[in-house]
């Protein structure tokens, strides 16, 4: 193999050339194919809020039920809606749940969101320019974090992984493999 920066000849299959220590560029075999490396996803707690009002409302639906507005007569139709809502509100929030996640191979990062329309964008290992992560107070307490990815391709291009458990890891992991990728 030939040198780019120097012109020196070097072994083949040497990772830097041995007069000036410039990496070597190595073609990459065909026969490597992409592999999965992890998958994340957000921590329930980014949709506590819908868990929440959706209690709200089964414990409202549920004291109309038991006739605990004694002030008011209201209907038990009513208790059996305003129950239903909520219940219809927690399944919503389960599905909201399901419909987004982070995946990192070995040659990019992919983040997919929708159930019925889906979006995908894909970032490729080599183009990451920084991996930062950011917790909260609140995140802490629960051992959550946000990892944001910035491209090197284009400055406002960024995936941002929102409320996923161990950020540090995460990043650590996504950082590894850039490693990996770029040798």
């Amino acid at each position: 193999m030939r040198c780019p920066q120097c012109g020196n000849d070097t072994q083949q299959g040497s990772a830097f050339c041995s007069r000036c220590g410039t990496r070597m560029f190595a073609p990459k075999p065909s026969a490597v194919r992409e592999y999965a490396l992890a998958t994340f996803r957000p921590s329930l707690w980014y949709y506590a809020n819908g868990f929440l009002i959706g209690g709200v409302f089964i414990v409202i639906g549920g004291r109309i039920l038991y006739g605990k507005f004694e002030q008011t007569r209201v209907p038990i139709q009513a208790g059996f809606a305003v129950l239903a809502f909520g219940v219809l509100i927690w399944i919503v929030t389960i599905i909201r749940s399901r419909t987004v996640n982070w995946s990192l191979t070995s040659d990019r990062l992919i983040e997919k969101r929708g159930l019925l329309a889906s979006r995908r964008r894909e970032m490729e290992l080599a183009d990451i320019r920084s991996v930062e992560v950011s917790k909260r107070v609140f995140q802490r307490m629960f051992g959550l974090g946000d990892v944001t990815i910035a491209s090197a391709a284009s400055s406002d291009y960024a995936i941002r992984l929102n409320d996923i458990y161990d950020a540090d890891l995460a990043a650590e992991t996504i950082r590894k493999a850039r490693l990996k990728r770029m040798a």
